[in-house]
């Protein structure tokens, strides 16, 4: 598998065009996916799987969304292109990416890169070269696909990026569903909506009113949220 071709955008004004250009649906609901892997254990890992599988993806198909995140191969973004290969899913995978932070097929690796997840659909490449430098870009991209339609994060395990992640899309008035129970960062967050010790980003965001904390294994309860957020009206 070649992998997807690499899109550059060099101004947060060009995205529409670009995605207009490249066949980028937009006008359809947006999940955008946040987030790792790291110390995640083997029974997280798996109720990860299975509640994409099972229960995340059947919901994206029927909604019609579009799903947003990091585009590496890595964590829960190389989970994604798994799960949505595995599936036969028929949803748009858009990996959103810092230029200087990615390898792309055919290149020879550079230290401190990451290889691309090659079952994503599209891969858009912004300015940078940390890490990081890509998260306000996966709020803007999925402001604009969504355009009327909603937006809304998923937020699994995760590192300090992925807090960054979390406020930006709380900035911009999308509500992010944190998996209790799949480790680090959203562990944190739900154990600062309990009164836990925790960060001051992970307090805000647990004490946000659009941010629901759901244990990871509840896959009823997570998949009525995300159903009811993507298909609410929006404003």
């Amino acid at each position: 598998m070649a992998g997807p071709e690499a899109i550059r955008v060099d101004a947060t004004t060009d995205l529409a065009e670009t995605f207009a250009a490249q066949g980028i649906p937009r006008g359809r609901p947006v999940l955008v996916v946040v987030g790792g892997a790291a110390g995640m254990g083997d029974e997280a890992a798996s109720a990860s799987i299975t509640l994409l599988m099972t229960r995340l993806v059947p919901v994206l198909d029927r909604c019609g969304a579009v799903v947003v995140d990091g585009g590496t191969d890595a964590g829960v973004m190389r989970l994604m292109g798994e799960v949505r290969t595995r599936t036969r899913a028929s949803f748009p995978l858009i990996g959103v990416a810092a230029a200087g932070t990615v390898c792309l097929p055919g290149t020879e690796p550079v230290a401190g890169t990451a290889a691309v997840e090659e079952s994503h659909t599209h891969l858009i490449l912004v300015p940078g070269c940390e890490w990081g430098d890509e998260s306000p870009w996966l709020t803007l991209a999925a402001q604009v696909i969504s355009a009327e339609r909603r937006s809304v994060t998923l937020l699994i395990n995760g590192g300090a990026i992925t807090l960054r992640d979390a406020r930006n899309s709380l900035s911009a008035g999308h509500p992010v569903v944190v998996l209790n129970g799949s480790g680090r960062t959203a562990d944190e967050i739900a154990r600062a909506r309990t009164g836990g010790t925790a960060s001051a980003p992970a307090a805000e965001i647990a004490n946000s009113p659009l941010t629901h904390i759901i244990p990871l294994t509840d896959y009823d309860a997570i998949t009525d949220v995300v159903e009811r957020l993507l298909t609410a009206p929006a404003g």
